[in-house]
């Protein structure tokens, strides 16, 4: 009769671990029947009578982690000074026994040879106990354990290997794989059947990624059982795969990289093998809806697989066009806000994502008015968004031409000759201006006083521009005087006259052709003292002297004013007496008094 069993372990990939439930304990103590270690006992067959059995117990090293048991990864043997003393024992000595039934290991190295000598037919188990240790460390002893079954025949036992896998090897997932077992029996000939698969165990086992035991038990017609077992690893052959996709694609042309509409970022991570493992660093869809300046979008991904490389997505989004504003203006200013020249306006653009293409940009005015709109230039900013022209203008009052059409209303006719008090009454006048308004017209240069005079018209508008008509001239004329008559002489004449008589100084007064007869046109009459020889040296004596009162008047009979002077006594002075108009013109007479 015979029976087949297959077993199979599984640990998590990468790493392979050995010993009870693929779980790194204390070191193992384990036999060498098969290749693997574990928890389930080893079959051994033997014929009673027929040879011993052996098999060599060696320490295994329960790899890099630290035992959850001591605290210690590594060999827990140091320098061969400790000890780890054991006992073997037979479940049934009267069916088997094992030699020697006590050994000392004090080095992961150490070996030792156990034998079984078969005596009766039956099953019996070798296990071992611990009886002395001063390593201060625990060890795994049930590895050491297996079954020795004696029968009572001559039947040659069974040899069972697993074959299509390799002890310790890694196989890519999605590979076929078929263990199978061989079986080498010199009675019942040799034979092969599909090996008994375990279970994938670790922590991605529901990938199908991990570790797996393909196990093979065979039991001859003489009852004899032979087994084998073999662990390998099945892996994920490749790292995940990133992807992902923009939109729009790329950026607008001639933006500089700048994005100018809503952005959509969308990762894809593919991991078709152990999608359990797969961890993502980043990898955030991303939706970018409000401006930014450069910012970089990353995804990362592991698994069982490996690491695919990290994916870097740079963006930034300016879809806001620059922001206008008037800033200044040149030109000449003039009055009340009025300018009086082409006014040239700056504006400013700015942009707080991309930058204006040119931060500063001017236009100038056309034309002349109280409302001059300078419209705003196009401003661009790095993006390509582009402010249109006249968001921002601004208005002026720009008045670019003087006064018109000055003229003189009324006054002194151009080159007019008027004797005084006969001088029109000072001109106005009127001008145009068309733009501003006209401020003023203002009249400069006129008198009604004796002399040459020059008008002036001077025209001023709103802004401060002016113009000037073209002159007018005139002149003032003076009175025509004509006296003193006799009794006085004139010409330098000393007229000589008692102290304390009254002369007739008289005298007449012409406006051209016209007798002025009012006292008002005399402005004085003054005497004074003067050296007797300022005159002529001649002398002549005043025939008449009169009576009255000292005061000016008209006289209508003779047709002359008459101002009567009383003179000074104080024989010897000599006096001058001078009659003065309004107009400046005046008659002088001299006189000695005897």
């Amino acid at each position: 009769m015979r029976a087949y069993k297959i077993v199979a372990t599984v640990v998590a990939v990468p790493m392979l671990l050995f010993g009870m439930g693929g779980v790194a304990v204390a070191d193992d103590i384990s036999n060498n029947i098969d290749l693997t270690i574990d928890a389930g006992a080893e079959v051994m067959p033997l014929n009673v009578g027929g040879s011993t059995g052996t098999t060599t117990l060696y320490v295994d090293p329960t790899g890099t982690k630290k035992d959850p048991a001591d605290g210690k990864s590594g060999c827990n043997f140091q320098g061969n000074v400790t000890t780890l003393r054991l006992s073997l024992i037979s479940s049934d000595p009267s069916v088997a026994t094992v030699r020697p039934s006590t050994v000392n290991f004090t080095s992961c190295d150490d070996t030792h040879l156990l034998t079984i000598t078969p005596l009766a037919t039956g099953t019996a188990t070798i296990s071992a106990s611990e009886t002395f240790n001063d390593t201060t460390y625990t060890f795994n002893l049930a590895p050491v354990t297996f079954d020795v079954t004696v029968t009572g025949s001559s039947n040659t036992a069974p040899t069972v290997s697993a074959g299509g896998v390799t002890e310790g090897a890694s196989y890519d997932m999605g590979t076929v794989l078929s263990p199978t077992c061989n079986v080498i029996d010199p009675e019942d000939g040799n034979s092969s059947f599909a090996a008994d698969l375990s279970a994938i165990t670790g922590d991605y086992a529901s990938d199908g990624i991990g570790s797996q035991t393909a196990s093979c038990s065979y039991t001859d017609a003489g009852g004899l059982t032979a087994s084998s077992s073999v662990i390998y690893s099945i892996i994920d052959p490749s790292a995940p795969v990133i992807s992902y996709i923009l939109a729009p694609a790329t950026a607008d042309p001639g933006s500089n990289g700048w994005y100018t509409s809503d952005v959509s970022l969308a990762w894809t991570v593919s991991e078709p093998e152990s999608l359990n493992s797969l961890v993502k660093t980043g990898c955030e869809n991303q939706n970018i809806t409000i401006d930014q300046l450069e910012n970089t979008y990353s995804c990362s991904a592991t698994s069982a697989g490996g690491s695919a490389a990290q994916q870097d997505v740079t963006i930034k989004r300016d879809a806001t066009a620059p922001l206008v504003s008037y800033t200044s203006a040149n030109g000449t200013v003039g009055l009340n806000s009025w300018y009086t020249s082409v006014v040239t306006a700056t504006f400013t653009g700015t942009d707080v994502t991309s930058g204006p293409v040119t931060a500063t940009q001017t236009a100038t005015s056309s034309g002349e008015g109280e409302t001059v709109t300078i419209d705003s230039p196009a401003f661009t900013d790095n993006a390509g968004n582009t402010t249109p022209a006249g968001t921002a203008s601004q208005s002026f009052k720009i008045d670019l031409s003087k006064p018109t059409n000055v003229a003189f209303v009324g006054g002194p006719a151009d080159t007019a000759s008027y004797y005084y008090g006969s001088v029109p009454l000072a001109p106005t006048c009127t001008a145009d201006d068309a733009v501003s308004g006209l401020a003023s017209c203002q009249v400069s240069g006129y008198s009604s006083l004796v002399g040459p005079h020059t008008l002036t018209a001077t025209a001023i508008d709103n802004a401060g521009w002016t113009d000037t008509a073209t002159t007018r001239s005139y002149s003032v004329l003076k009175w025509t005087l004509n006296g003193f008559y006799q009794p006085v002489d004139k010409g330098g004449v000393l007229n000589t006259v008692k102290g304390g008589s009254t002369v007739p100084l008289k005298f007449e007064v012409f406006a051209g052709a016209t007798e002025l007869t009012s006292t008002l046109v005399v402005e004085s009459f003054k005497t004074k003292i003067v050296n007797c020889a300022s005159g002529s040296g001649a002398e002549d004596a005043i025939e008449l002297v009169t009576t009255g009162g000292t005061s000016l008047r008209y006289d209508t009979t003779g047709g002359q004013f008459i101002q009567n002077w009383k003179t000074p006594t104080g024989a010897g002075s000599c006096y001058s007496a001078t009659m003065t108009t309004i107009d400046g013109s005046s008659i002088t007479a001299l006189f000695k008094i005897k």
